[in-house]
């Protein structure tokens, strides 16, 4: 019963509060999108340079699960972009990872960049995989995560003062990481301590899965 009434007060707070306008996703969630537009094509799914115009076009995009790791934001940023000298190579060209990689610069900007390379860290980074769409699980926690959790998932929502609560940080990897995707699974579905109620009647399992990949995303 205490379960169902924290659910009823939760849902209530949904409706009359304004935050959903004013959420930010992260940069992450962002750089996935671009990346899905942009990207996918060549480097592939998960970014191993298996895409399918890749292998129409007989080319070999570089491995972004590998590659991006020993490179910083700034030579990133200027493969990308194909802005400025590689101060590795010395080369003019932006390249140096294929011939065939475009020069973006005038498609995306900076902020973009920036996001861009945050999935890309994800990418080289990530210890569990993306089970569902992060833009639904988007959605999802901002209506029904976030008055504990917080509007930008760092456990500062309006239940923690109201309620004296303190809710996982998402946005920390060290919390997140050492969960596996059936551990955030079993949470969300059967609740977890006195305070994270049981969603198993109101989200369906793709809402989970969903819910998930988008909690991934927050700590990058």
């Amino acid at each position: 019963m205490k379960a169902i009434n924290l659910i009823v007060i939760l849902l209530i707070i949904q409706i009359i509060s304004p935050t959903l306008s004013l959420a930010n996703p992260p940069p992450a969630y962002e750089g996935r999108r671009l990346y899905v537009s942009y990207c996918q094509l060549c480097h592939g799914t998960d970014g191993k340079g298996d895409g399918a115009l890749a292998k129409a076009m007989g080319i070999k995009p570089a491995d972004l699960t590998t590659t991006v790791r020993s490179r910083s934001d700034t030579i990133l940023t200027k493969i990308i972009s194909g802005n400025g000298r590689q101060t590795i190579t010395g080369r003019d060209r932006h390249n140096i990872l294929s011939d065939a990689m475009p020069e973006w610069k005038d498609i995306f900007t900076a902020a973009q960049i920036k996001s861009l390379i945050a999935y890309l860290r994800f990418i080289g980074s990530a210890k569990h995989e993306l089970m569902g769409d992060p833009k639904v699980g988007f959605e999802l926690y901002q209506q029904y995560c976030q008055v504990c959790h917080g509007v930008e998932g760092d456990g500062d929502g309006i239940m923690t003062r109201l309620m004296g609560i303190m809710p996982m940080d998402h946005t920390n990897p060290n919390e997140t990481n050492r969960l596996s995707n059936q551990d955030l699974a079993k949470s969300i579905l059967e609740g977890k301590g006195r305070f994270m109620p049981a969603w198993h009647n109101i989200l369906s399992q793709s809402d989970v899965e969903a819910l998930i990949s988008y909690i991934r995303l927050l700590s990058h």
